[in-house]
């Protein structure tokens, strides 16, 4: 290597740099954006060096001893500078960390002084982000003085097999530090925007543990970016709401105020710090069809993702931030590993969001109420999802029922209530509460005082099958199986029938089950039926009525179950029914159907066949006229 300090020189990269700047710029990163970001992450590594070295040497910091970082534009000549004043760099050092591809001078500073990265706060871990300038620029200059020496550098390079490295005059150089200037390509000059620029960096790296400022255009007044304190590092006591307010908004992009704050420091095996949003209204991409998360991951304070992979799926809806010190880094530090370090602060945090969800749904339950309004939709997702907290979801969980009013109920609340002789938590699923609430099925319940929970959201339908119970108590459908009523007293005694039907019934229900044939699996006699004729319910063991119209809509239904049609045997139709004579043969097998139709509409579906029934239904019109 030449050492003449007065020679410029031009080398060959020390690596097939055309074919891995091609991979980089086209594979690894997928965000042009990401260039600024990788230069202030070397600018603040930088400047954490020069602090842990002017700890023994504290001549280096001389007149300047505040770090900071400054981001310049110059639209008419194409260009974006990024300086710092942090260690800077020799002719040796540019050889080293700029002239071969992953080679971190980084990594060779923590080798060199047995650093813990911990405790000097180093973010580079790799040496491939400086390269990334090469998607915006055609051409790139690096003007270094290393602290405390009397030389100057220029390193320039148009990233395609070659860089030069030349002296440069200490005039035109920092006085202590690294200035980058990027010479942008056609199709990106507009990075010079001051507001574009700005916005880049407070998203990206606003909360570095360096001063950031912006100067928009040559001879401007540099103005302040970011302080170089991140706001989730600071002590709750002295945050004020509005800066919460603020910096939500900026992370989660909403409009509103969050309904809930999460901030918190984990320590022990893993250190990492959180602050995490409910938000007060649902985000326009709630149902996105992926179900990815909003979470941002930064390192050391340094930003990787705005969507990793940080919470289950089912809380979607928070938003913030991760900030790790122990996560490692993946080479384009736009993914990280996955390591046993990500599932553990993972867990931790679903674990607290969870945790904290249900304090203040104890201590709030307003509060609760309008966030569960909100997400409870998406949460439910997690009683099917997520067995190991299912439990605590359950707990969490909310629901309009016969009992609830308005309102919303626990299934606690509901427990705590249940009827003497009651084993089960009664539920009916459907998509409107309206019909659900006048459904015939619910009668034998309301006549009891039984509370049963309104379900009327899609996921409803799947997460009953996965959840058998709360508190010991079995959920149960009230439009399958056996009601189990029988144990249970009514209201009003006065108004208790007999317990058997009359032989004349028995025959009817006896007549339609061989009426209908293969359309029902049986026709019995209903104690859930108070008010109505008739009404259908599923068989005890298969799919509730809804989940199976669900799965048959999805076309994930092979063959329907046959529902059962259940018959009130002391409504004063069926009686009048039950009394005809054989002379009337005709008429009971045409009403043997429309009852059947009958309990078809009243489930929310159409008469099996509308051509038979509108005929039916003309033959008893015109029967109805004859006897009048």
């Amino acid at each position: 290597m030449t050492t003449d300090t007065k020679a410029t020189e031009t080398r060959a990269f020390e690596a097939d740099v055309s074919r891995l700047l091609h991979m980089m710029v086209h594979s690894v990163y997928s965000d042009k954006d990401v260039f600024l970001r990788e230069l202030i992450s070397n600018a603040a590594d930088a400047c954490e060096k020069l602090r842990f070295e002017a700890i023994s040497r504290p001549e280096l910091l001389g007149d300047d001893p505040k770090p900071r970082i400054s981001i310049s534009a110059d639209a008419d000549n194409r260009e974006i500078t990024v300086e710092d004043n942090g260690i800077g760099m020799s002719r040796d050092d540019m050889a080293e960390a700029l002239g071969t591809i992953a080679r971190s001078g980084t990594r060779a500073f923590i080798e060199r002084v047995g650093a813990d990265t911990e405790d000097t706060q180093l973010i580079g871990q790799f040496g491939v982000g400086f390269y990334s300038a090469f998607m915006v620029a055609d051409r790139v200059d690096v003007i270094s003085r290393l602290a405390g020496s009397e030389e100057a550098w220029r390193w320039s390079s148009d990233g395609k097999g070659s860089y030069e490295i030349a002296p440069a005059p200490l005039e035109a150089a920092p006085k202590r530090g690294t200035r980058v200037v990027l010479h942008l390509m056609d199709d990106a000059v507009s990075y010079t925007g001051s507001y574009r620029l700005e916005q880049l960096a407070k998203s990206q790296s606003g909360h570095v543990p360096v001063p950031i400022t912006l100067i928009e255009k040559p001879g401007a007044e540099a103005r302040d970016v970011a302080d170089g304190t991140a706001l989730w590092v600071r002590p709750k006591s002295e945050i004020k709401p509005e800066e919460y307010i603020d910096f939500y908004r900026g992370v989660a992009g909403q409009y509103d105020e969050p309904a809930a704050t999460i901030h918190f420091r984990a320590e022990g095996r893993q250190e990492y710090s959180v602050l995490a949003f409910v938000p007060g209204s649902r985000p326009f991409d709630l149902f996105d069809q992926d179900r990815k998360g909003r979470m941002k991951l930064y390192v050391r304070r340094v930003f990787i993702t705005d969507d990793a992979d940080l919470l289950p799926r089912y809380l979607r809806f928070v938003r913030g931030l991760v900030d790790s010190a122990d996560l490692p880094l993946n080479v384009s530090r736009e993914m990280i590993q996955e390591s046993p370090l990500l599932a553990s602060i993972r867990k931790g945090l679903t674990n607290r969001v969870l945790g904290d969800l249900a304090k203040l749904a104890e201590n709030e339950a307003e509060a609760y109420a309008r966030i569960w309004e909100n997400f409870g939709v998406v949460l439910k997702e997690g009683l099917y999802e997520d067995y190991e907290r299912r439990e605590q979801l359950l707990k969490l969980a909310r629901f309009h029922s016969t009992a609830s009013g308005e309102g919303w109920r626990g299934l606690a609340d509901y427990v705590a209530a249940m009827k003497e002789g009651q084993k089960a938590i009664f539920f009916m699923a459907g998509d409107d509460r309206a019909r659900l609430e006048a459904s015939p099925q619910l009668e034998g319940f309301k006549a009891r005082g039984i509370e049963v929970l309104l379900l009327t959201d899609p996921v409803d339908s799947f997460w009953v099958t996965m959840a058998p119970d709360f508190d010991g108590k079995p959920f149960k459908s009230v439009t399958q199986g056996v009601a189990e009523l029988s144990d249970i007293p009514l209201l009003d005694e006065a108004k208790k029938p007999d317990a058997a039907a009359t032989p004349e019934v028995d025959g009817f229900l006896a007549f339609i089950k061989s009426t209908l044939g293969d359309a029902v699996s049986d026709v019995k006699a209903s104690d859930r039926l108070t008010e109505s004729a008739v009404c259908l319910v599923a068989p005890e063991h298969g799919p509730d009525r809804q989940f199976e119209r669900l799965m048959n809509a999805a076309g994930r239904l092979d063959k329907a179950a046959k529902p059962i049609l259940e018959i009130n045997p002391r409504h004063a139709r069926v009686l009048a029914l039950a009394g005809l004579g054989d002379e009337d043969q005709a008429f009971k097998d045409d009403a043997a159907h429309l009852l059947y139709d009958e309990a078809r509409v009243l489930d929310g579906d159409k008469p099996a066949d509308a051509r038979a029934f509108s005929e039916r239904l003309a033959r008893l019109i015109a029967r109805g006229i004859a006897k009048g």
